[in-house]
This record gives structure tokens, C-alpha cells and sequence, in this order.
């Protein structure tokens, strides 16, 4: 695989950026791939290592990876796409927001810098895009059978796909006024532009999938008529209930869940909202608690609406800082600090703060009362948080972001009419192959498992497509 010594001769070159000081004030992406040559230098960096972790540990969708990264190394790029396409419906999507732990896994990484695998996957379908290589797909043949597929996240979207390729009859239900789930209204566009998520939405219409929008299931169609209409149902709504903060003075004004802020964000962006009809962070202190991945959206969405001051608040301790480029903890996800691209933007973090209470004034949040909290490990590796006596503080504050992720899907209409078992998680529980306890009804993705990375919905979403599908072919005509 790649060239003979090739990590020896070629160093890991990353895309460059936008400067700071120019991207803060678009939404628009700031990352730029190197040109072509370099990529194929790139996928030269790739070792003939027997045992690619990047594929079986590292990647949920289980990528071909080394067969891609030769093939750009040998400059077929047509067949790293054909290849590439095998395992993963949207890697342009994958390619620009997953964090990557194919990177994690990949044998350079056990002492050196790992091989840009991702980079590389993103090169090879953005090549395929201008080059007409990503053309419809329709079904050669009909099976006459019928599936609801209920949220259009990740998971939907992969399975919709997968289903209709197989030839069955695919209607797609989505809650919000536009397809996409979380990728549509989640995610900022200067991660993911939506240009890049309707192309490939263009190319499912032209395969057959039928959306229907504005459609809250369980209340504009009922489950009743789900069964009634179609041969089966797969639920992948994402893990949707978000975790809240129940201290005194949460109902001020000025304090709102991190998805609401992002998805009025976002509709603002695709110019469907005005600045005031919407949650607006201009010449205001902001808090983001939550030290996640939507913390960290939030942050950066917060100082391109001109925010006076970013903080970011969260109650679990700061990782282990790491400045040397290998993985100390090969082939796992490392567990060191991560700096995002928002955070570089500027934004004051701090860890270990609890939060106790909101103050404000008139209504409106003026300022948070915090303490600093540690963390010790009790027998059996768990921890315990207790408060750090004398350590209280307060922040003036003018807008408080509540990202602390999410505890399970939403306890809907259509899962209570459905009468579908839980876990006890509060997730849909499943018989290990994506079946629900109701005979004819499947989920996939956060539904299923909780929140988790879009990648894994994206494998879930295809493997629940692949069970929900021979269970019609076993159903009589």
C-alpha cells in the first residue's frame, strides 16, 4: 500500500485555513485542501502496515482505507471513488465533520504523525463531483413493498438511500421545513456548507426517494395509517431530548438550549429568518456550557454574530494536554485536549465548574453564580465530584448556550402510538438487528443507541436498510 518508505520521505501536510481574522465574519468554510499532487504524496504516506486498524478499529463504517489511499497514490482517482463508495453513501459530508478516529487508529499514529485520511477521502468525492462521477443510482428492478422512514438525519438519509437502491418504494418523513436532521439545522454552515448536503439530496430525488416535509408522524400522519399505508417503518429520529440545567433562575430570558440557538443560526444563514427573529449573540457576554462538539459550534457561531465575550463552561476536568504529533493512546481515541477550530476564533474555557444559579434583572439573565468542583477516583475507577469549598464566583453574562448533549430520543407521538419498549436509557430498544418490539417497525441511529457520531449513524443507518429489507423479501406479496 502507498509507497515503499513513503512516511519516510513525505511529512503530513494539512489543508490550510482562512485567517482567523478574515473567516469570523462569514459563515462560509475556511478549510482548503492541498491541490491534487500533494494528495497523491499523501496517500503515499500509507504503509503496507498487515494490520490496518484504520479500517477494523477505527472506522464505524469500516472504510477500505488503505485501498483508497493507494489507489490517489497511484492517481486513480475514479477508482478510490468507486472504492470509497462501497462503505460510505456521503463522504463529503463524513470527509468534512467527522473527527476522525480512522486518524486515531492508523498504524503511523502508534509514533508519528498518522496519514491524512481524511483530507484524502474528501479530495477523492469532491473529485468526483466536479468530475460527474456521483450520478444517480435508481433501483434496476421494483420489489413492490413500502417504507415509511421516519427523520431525515444521517441514519435516514442513509437508509432511505440504501432502501430505495434495493428497490422498494422510500418515503421520507421529516419534522422540519427542510430535509436534513441535524446536518440541515445543527451544524454551521463554516463546518458544513448546505450546498454540499442538497447536491446529494438532489441525486436521492432523481433515485426515487419521495421527502415529505412539515410532517410531525404521529400527529399529521398517525401511526395507524403508517401501518395501514406502508410494509414497514424505520424510526431514525436522533436522540433529540436535549440534557437540561435545573438550578434556580433557569426560566430567565436569555437562557435557551445550544440546538435552538444553531438551528434559528442556521436558518438565518440560508436567509429564511431576520437577525431579530431569531437568538442573537451580538455585543453580548455569552456562556456555552457544555465542552462538547455542539459547545464548541456554538462558540463559533457566537463570535461571527459579533458576541463582546465567549465563554465556555464545563463541569468535568480539563484532559491532559498533548504537543507532540503521535497517539499516546494508539489504536484507541486519544483522551488529551482538543482545540476546535471555533475555539482558536477566541474564547475563554475553563473545567471543573459547577453551575449553582442564574441572576437577572426584569426578566432577562444578567449574570451566572459558579463554583469550581474536582474530581476523585473512588475503588472501582469511578469518579466523584464534590464542590471546592470557597471557591464560588460569578460571571456577568447576557446569554447563557445550554450544550450539555443529549439524553435519548424524544418521547413522541409516534413512538407512544406505536407502543415501541425502551431501554433504559430512554433509547428505542432493539433486538440486536435494528428490529423494534413491534413487528414491522426498525430504528437506527442516536434513536437506537443514544448520541453519538454522525459516521456511526450513517453504519447504522445503512446495516438497519440491509435488515428492514429482508424482512420484506420475506413478507408475502
Amino acid at each position: 500500500m502507498g509507497k515503499v518508505a513513503g512516511f519516510l520521505e513525505y511529512e503530513r501536510i494539512n489543508p490550510t485555513q482562512r485567517p482567523v481574522e478574515e473567516r469570523i465574519h462569514d459563515y462560509r468554510e475556511f478549510l482548503h485542501l492541498p491541490p491534487e499532487e500533494e494528495m497523491k504524496r499523501q496517500g503515499a504516506r500509507c504503509i503496507d502496515c498487515n494490520v490496518p486498524y484504520c479500517h477494523s478499529i477505527g472506522c464505524p463504517l469500516g472504510n477500505i482505507i488503505p485501498d483508497w489511499n493507494d489507489l490517489v497514490y497511484q492517481g486513480k482517482w475514479k477508482k478510490a471513488y468507486e472504492r470509497l463508495e462501497l462503505t460510505d453513501n456521503f463522504s463529503e459530508i463524513t470527509g468534512r465533520i467527522c473527527p476522525a478516529p480512522c486518524e486515531a487508529a492508523c498504524t503511523l499514529a502508534a509514533n508519528d504523525n498518522a496519514v491524512s485520511i481524511k483530507n484524502i477521502e474528501l479530495s477523492i468525492i469532491e473529485r468526483a463531483f466536479n468530475d460527474g462521477w456521483i450520478v444517480p443510482h435508481p433501483p434496476t428492478f421494483e420489489t413492490g413493498k413500502r417504507v415509511a422512514v421516519i427523520g431525515s438525519g444521517p441514519a435516514g438519509l442513509a437508509a432511505a438511500q440504501q432502501l430505495r437502491r434495493a428497490g422498494n418504494s422510500v418515503v421520507l418523513y421529516e419534522k422540519s421545513d427542510r430535509i436534513g436532521g441535524i446536518l440541515r439545522y445543527g451544524i454551521p454552515d463554516f463546518k458544513l456548507e448546505k450546498a454540499v448536503l442538497d447536491r446529494r439530496l438532489d441525486q436521492m430525488e432523481q433515485e426515487g426517494v419521495l421527502f415529505k416535509t412539515n410532517m410531525n408522524v404521529g400527529k399529521d400522519v398517525s401511526a395507524d395509517e403508517l401501518k395501514k399505508d406502508f410494509d414497514a417503518i424505520l424510526l431514525t429520529l436522533g436522540a433529540g431530548q436535549p440534557r437540561d440545567l435545573n438550578v434556580p433562575g433557569r426560566e430567565l430570558q436569555g437562557i435557551h438550549l445550544a440546538m435552538d440557538y444553531l438551528a434559528q443560526s442556521n436558518r438565518f444563514v440560508a436567509g429564511m429568518k431576520k437577525k431579530d427573529e431569531i437568538i442573537w449573540a451580538g455585543q453580548k457576554n455569552v456562556l456555552v456550557i457544555g465542552g462538547g462538539d455542539t459547545g464548541s459550534d456554538c462558540v463559533g457561531t457566537a463570535i461571527r454574530q459579533g458576541a463582546k465575550k465567549v465563554y465556555q463552561f464545563e463541569i468535568l476536568p480539563k484532559p491532559e494536554e498533548w504537543g507532540e504529533s503521535y497517539n499516546p493512546d494508539w489504536p484507541d481515541w486519544p483522551k488529551f485536549l482538543k482545540n476546535s477550530s471555533s475555539h482558536e476564533e477566541g474564547c475563554e474555557r475553563e473545567w471543573s465548574i459547577g453551575t449553582r444559579m442564574f441572576i437577572g434583572k426584569d426578566g432577562k439573565v444578567t449574570s451566572g453564580h459558579f463554583n469550581r468542583v474536582e474530581w476523585k477516583e473512588k475503588p472501582g475507577k469511578q469518579f466523584e465530584m464534590t464542590d471546592v469549598p470557597g471557591s464560588e464566583f460569578t460571571q456577568d453574562v447576557d446569554l447563557v448556550l445550554l450544550a450539555m448533549g443529549f439524553l435519548h430520543v424524544e418521547h413522541n407521538d409516534i413512538i407512544k402510538n406505536l407502543g415501541i419498549e425502551l431501554d433504559q436509557r430512554g433509547n428505542i430498544r432493539t433486538d440486536g438487528n435494528y428490529a423494534t418490539s413491534v413487528q414491522g417497525v426498525f430504528a437506527a441511529g442516536d434513536a437506537m443507541t443514544g448520541a453519538s457520531l454522525v459516521v456511526r449513524a450513517i453504519w447504522h443507518g445503512r446495516e438497519a436498510a440491509k435488515s428492514c429489507n429482508n424482512y420484506l423479501m420475506r413478507q408475502k406479496k
